[in-house]
């Protein structure tokens, strides 16, 4: 599949046929959101592998009940503390801005993820309506991480339709 194909075939998928992600999938999946750029190379993304929700159940972590059934959950989180360290040698950058670039670079690591999932015939959805510090006290998440969203995963058990996008002209806002 060329990357073109799995950006037009992605779906946000909220139905799972009940069979389990490989571990060489998974392997894959992690290794594509590897091998995504970041600002300074300093690769701040760190990624929870949560097969066993039984803990997520429990604490009610999530508002929409399909990311339970779903086979996998990828726990998406960034450390800004590189881009800090980064920063304390340029006093003129908005003290935001490691939140802000860490945030960032997670997202253009999971897209790759989620790309490869479609190509490696998976479903995902990404999922921010969630119990952030309720998760990070599950999974012993360390404070200073951002967890930016989860992305539910498994082989689709849906096909939903492409839904209409906005054209062009409506993002381009200044052509120069």
């Amino acid at each position: 599949m060329e990357v073109q194909e799995a950006i037009r075939k992605r779906r946000s998928i909220r139905k799972y046929k009940d069979k389990p992600v490989p571990d060489e999938v998974i392997d894959e999946l992690i290794e594509a959101a590897r091998l995504a750029p970041s600002g300074n190379n300093i690769q701040p993304w760190r990624f929870y592998v949560v097969k066993n929700k039984e803990a997520f159940v429990k604490n009610k972590v999530f508002h929409q009940d399909f990311v339970y059934k779903a086979p996998l959950i990828i726990v998406c989180c960034s450390d800004p503390q590189g881009f800090a360290e980064l920063y304390k040698v340029s006093k003129d950058l908005d003290e935001r801005d490691p939140v802000l670039r860490a945030w960032r670079d997670l997202s253009l690591a999971c897209e790759n993820l989620v790309l490869r999932a479609t190509e490696l015939g998976l479903g995902t959805c990404y999922v921010g309506w969630i119990k952030r510090e309720r998760i990070k006290e599950i999974l012993d998440i360390p404070e200073r991480y951002v967890l930016a969203y989860v992305i539910a995963m498994g082989y689709p058990d849906e096909e939903p339709k492409p839904r209409e996008k906005k054209s062009k002209e409506e993002i381009v806002l200044k052509e120069f």
